[in-house]
């Protein structure tokens, strides 16, 4: 792997953290799980960088926060998130920035806005939610039917999520394509 490209692993790694300094919304209607900025992380780092950069970023996060560091919303960091109901959500942000990147990538010819739209849509809020649905299942003591109508509290947000990581993309490409990787892989 190029220098290059690890430093574009560690820079949306980094934006991923920052994202998590934004406050969390905690929700009873939710089943334990917070509203973060965080998952328009994962779709940010899949529509940016593509699928194998972007997965790679979240991982590189989430090995930091196994360590321990609190770069996760609300500060929270360490192994126990890891078996929170938030688990399939953390883990979920890796699928959901590798689907993300995978569809820019075959969108490349289609203008970006909505190529980045239909990416961090499936990405971003359809596969991402699999995994937090199965994790607030398993962790959260839910039916996987009570889940899926606790996640419902997050698809506003994360259209909102989704419109603006399309915007972002456009901006990008229309003043510095080069730094759009998932169209030029």
């Amino acid at each position: 792997m190029k220098d290059r490209s690890l430093v574009q692993i560690a820079l949306y790694a980094a934006i991923f953290a920052v994202l998590g300094l934004l406050p969390r919304f905690d929700l009873p209607l939710a089943g334990g799980v917070p509203i973060t900025a965080q998952s328009m992380g994962a779709m940010l780092a899949g529509v940016m960088l593509g699928a194998w950069r972007g997965a790679l970023s979240i991982v590189l996060l989430l090995f930091v926060v196994a360590l321990g560091a609190p770069l996760l919303a609300g500060g929270r960091g360490g192994l126990g998130v890891f078996f929170s109901p938030s688990v399939g959500f953390i883990f979920g942000w890796i699928a959901a920035a590798f689907v993300a990147g995978l569809i820019m990538q075959a969108l490349r010819r289609a203008p970006v806005f909505p190529a980045a739209l239909v990416a961090s849509v499936v990405g971003g809020i359809l596969v991402l939610y699999a995994f937090g649905i199965v994790g607030m299942s398993a962790m959260g003591s839910l039916s996987l039917l009570d889940a899926a109508k606790a996640c419902l509290v997050f698809v506003p947000g994360d259209t909102i999520k989704a419109v603006l990581v399309a915007l972002v993309a456009q901006t990008v490409a229309r003043g510095m394509p080069e730094a759009l990787l998932s169209r030029n892989a």
